[in-house]
């Protein structure tokens, strides 16, 4: 329920476990701002991690990118991001 999302996908690991979650995502937490944009492979991996050598000041989990303040980032680049993840789980996960 703290999480915004735009779009969504079904998704399902060899485990058997399966569920749907937003193509992107947005968390407002207390302590920072969390967005579910990364996890780009291959060549694109490469292009996710130029953006985030530009970004600013952040921390980034395996597809959380944590921001404390918007004032400590470049928002282009965080547009960016946003583009990029799009493209990739929308090749990933086709409708």
């Amino acid at each position: 329920p703290s999480i915004i999302g735009y779009g969504t996908y079904h998704y399902r690991y060899a485990s058997g476990h399966e569920g749907d979650s937003p193509r992107l995502g947005f968390s407002p937490r207390k302590a920072e701002l969390v967005l579910y944009v990364l996890g780009c492979e291959g060549e694109r991996q490469a292009e996710e991690q130029a953006l985030l050598d530009r970004l600013g000041k952040h921390r980034a989990g395996k597809s959380c990118l944590y921001i404390k303040r918007l004032d400590q980032v470049d928002i282009g680049v965080v547009e960016e991001l946003a583009r990029l993840s799009w493209r990739t789980m929308t090749e990933r996960y086709p409708d």
